[in-house]
Order: structure tokens, then sequence, then C-alpha cells
């Protein structure tokens, strides 16, 4: 076991462990850490705790120091000059016509490298614009494709519920999301309803995934023969998941059909089985096919 505390350098972004050493650090605290790409500021997101030694990538760096008021200044004027970056590198882009889409800049707290992120529809030749870069900032340069998805995390915006969007608030990692999520939840498969703002299968189709699991596995399906507590036989018309209740049609004694609604549990029927696949049209498959295959791992923290 070893102490270890969580800094995290963007919002939302990938927690990494550092050793505090002998300095009294708390969640909240500002402090200056050395990465892979140089040295850094960084938010403490997890106070000092234990953690096994085989979830700690090594080596264990120790923490420079806490953040002092100069370094919360420098931090502060970093920001200032990553607009001004941003600015010249878009004019560097056009000159160079180069065909791609810039999303952020970023200075490393020693200043040592300006990272420039940004999205493109393939490969992009940008030896030349690096160059160009370099001899204006007079530092390393490094550009860094990434995909829509972390585009959006990184500009944020507001989802169709009407809140933040989780990949800018507080979801660290994008979790693998598929089309069967979104049948399990009985959601409509237009592909409009079921993508985020960045075009791609919605993040929160994860979220209630294991609950509806449970709850539609004490279902029947629609179609199912079953028994109610009146003996009557019928065919399960339709189900509410979330309320665990079955509309029934029953046959009356003469012979009239009649829907009724019951609590799953009143019913009587034989276990699930497995769950008919949708049917979707050629056009339907194709276009939710392309769309679950665009759902990739995030590489905006990645070394």
């Amino acid at each position: 076991m070893t102490e270890v505390i969580g800094v995290r350098f963007r919002p939302a972004g990938k927690i990494y462990f550092f050793s505090p050493g002998k300095l009294k650090i708390g969640t909240g605290d500002h402090v200056i850490v050395e990465t892979a790409r140089g040295v850094e500021y960084g938010t403490v997101v997890t106070g000092p705790k234990m953690v096994e030694d085989d979830k700690i990538m090594q080596p264990l760096k120790p923490v420079i120091r806490i953040a002092t008021p100069e370094d919360v200044k420098k931090e502060a004027k970093n920001k200032s000059k990553e607009k001004e970056a941003f600015e010249i590198c878009l004019e560097k882009i056009r000159k160079h016509g180069l065909e791609m889409k810039l999303i952020d800049a970023e200075y490393t707290f020693d200043n040592n490298k300006v990272l420039f992120y940004f999205t493109a529809d393939g490969r992009i030749d940008f030896r030349e614009l690096v160059k160009d870069l370099a001899s204006v900032f007079r530092t390393r340069i490094e550009l860094r494709q990434i995909g829509v998805r972390d585009e959006t995390k990184i500009r944020g915006g507001i989802g169709i519920c009407g809140r933040p969007l989780c990949c800018h608030t507080y979801l660290t990692e994008f979790a693998p999301v598929s089309i069967k999520m979104a049948k399990e939840q009985n959601m409509s498969l237009n592909p409009t309803k079921i993508s985020g703002v960045c075009g791609r299968l919605m993040c929160c189709l994860t979220n209630e995934e294991e609950t509806y699991e449970e709850l539609n596995s004490r279902l029947p399906s629609i179609g199912d023969s079953v028994t109610t507590p009146e003996k009557l036989h019928g065919d399960v018309q339709s189900v509410n998941v979330l309320r665990q209740l079955v509309k029934v049609i029953v046959t009356l004694d003469n012979d009239e059909k009649e829907i009724r609604e019951y609590k799953v549990s009143e019913l009587r029927f034989k276990p699930r089985r497995k769950k008919k696949d949708i049917r979707l049209s050629k056009e339907e498959f194709q276009e939710l096919k392309a769309l679950e295959e665009k759902n990739g791992a995030s590489r905006l923290d990645d070394e």
C-alpha cells in the first residue's frame, strides 16, 4: 500500500496519482507536479489515501510543491496566453490551407511546450505548420488530433435534457455505448433521438442500463401468454418497465376480449425467453451501425 493524492489537470479530466511526501495536502489544493508533458499545475481532487501498489502507474512521482500565489498568477497568465496562441495557430492554419479544425490551445505550466488540439476527417501533414509555429513561440510544439467526443468534452454545451453535458462536468472517461442499450431501455432507434451534441450515441445511455436489464428480466415480453389472478389466459399487449405493470388482452367466458392491467407479481408466465432483436430496415441498420462504430475511447488525456 502506498499513500497517494489524486490530481486533475482539466475539468472532468482523468485523475492521476502522485506522492504527497511530507507535504500536508488536502482536497481543493493546487499543486505543482512533474508529468510526461513537463511541469504542470493541477488541482487535488482526492486527498491523501492508501492505494494498492498494482493500481499505481510506476514510477510514482512526488509533488514538487503546493502552488504559491506566484504560481497561481503564472497559471492565470498562461491561460491568457493560450487565447493568443489559439488565434495565431488559426491564422497559420489558414495560411497553409490545411483541412483541420482547431479546438483548443494549451501551455504547460513551465512553458516548455504548447499543445494544439484539432479535429480532421483524415490524416493531416502539418510538418510545415509545426515549423512555422515553433519559429513564432520559440518552444516545443505538439499538435494532437482528437475525436468529436473529445471536442465536445473540451467545449462543453447543453444536452437535450437541458443540463450541462456530462462529459464536460464529471465524466472522466468515455464508456462504450451500444445500440443494445437503447433497445433495452425501449427508446426510439432514430439516430437523432439517441445521439448527443457530438453526434455519437449519448453517454447517458449507460447510466440506467443495469437497472433496465434487471427490471426487464422480471417482465414478460410483448406477445407472451400469461395467466391472471382470475385464472384468465391472455397475451401481453404492453409493459411499463419502471412501474412493473403489464397490460394483458384477456379472453372472457363469452369469448369477448378485454384489456386489463396487472402488477407483474400477480401474473403467472414462463421465464422470459431471450429477447428478440428489433427488425430494422437496411437503411436504419446501416445508419445505426455506423453511429455505434463511431463511439471510440477518448484520446484527450493519453500520453
